[in-house]
């Protein structure tokens, strides 16, 4: 989908991003080649050295140039509603990924096939039952050690539903693969994966 020059820019670009909304300069996000093409982003905040979630925001669907989505993820996820607004001060102790996604398809599957459809580490899923929605990233299952069916169960509950929504006939759930690129310390190397 794209290269490592092209991942390790946008997580460059994430950094510079992040770093203007907490101090108020400006930055500029790269807009040419692959960063001109409409493509799903998310930019996930962690601690540092912990791996604690400091803010996680995204826009799954391609409907920005990659590089005018990865800004305003990366802006957002400054502010996560979940977390209070990062400070400045946090930057020397937070790391910087960034997950860009293939377009979400449905599962055509049966509920019931749907456990030993899932790749852990290489699909991520949407579940949309009604008026919830919610969004699991590929590495989430890896990094908690949860199987196909714990990951749906998952993926309800982050859409405020009980575990076992994802089974409903009414519930829709899509799967994406993401490539991700991170930071392996604040402002640090850059890496695939």
């Amino acid at each position: 989908m794209i290269d490592d020059g092209c991942g390790f820019r946008a997580v460059r670009a994430a950094r510079e991003t992040v770093l203007s909304e907490t101090s108020g300069e400006s930055s500029t996000v790269p807009r040419d080649g692959e960063f001109a093409k409409e493509r799903g982003v998310f930019v996930t905040l962690s601690t540092y050295p912990d791996h604690g979630l400091r803010g996680c925001i995204g826009i799954p669907m391609p409907v920005l140039p990659l590089g005018e989505a990865l800004e305003e993820a990366a802006r957002s996820a400054c502010h996560d509603p979940r977390f209070p607004d990062l400070r400045p001060e946090e930057l020397a102790h937070v790391t910087v990924e960034v997950t860009v996604m293939t377009v979400p398809q449905r599962m055509p599957y049966p509920k019931q096939e749907l456990p030993g459809r899932i790749g852990i580490g290489r699909h991520g899923l949407i579940i949309t039952c009604g008026r919830r929605r919610g969004l699991l990233l590929p590495q989430v299952p890896v990094e908690w050690g949860w199987g196909p069916e714990e990951f749906l169960e998952h993926l309800s509950l982050k859409a405020g539903l009980p575990p076992d929504a994802w089974k409903r006939d009414d519930a829709v759930i899509e799967s994406f693969e993401g490539e991700i690129f991170r930071e392996t310390s604040p402002g640090g190397e850059i890496v695939r994966g």
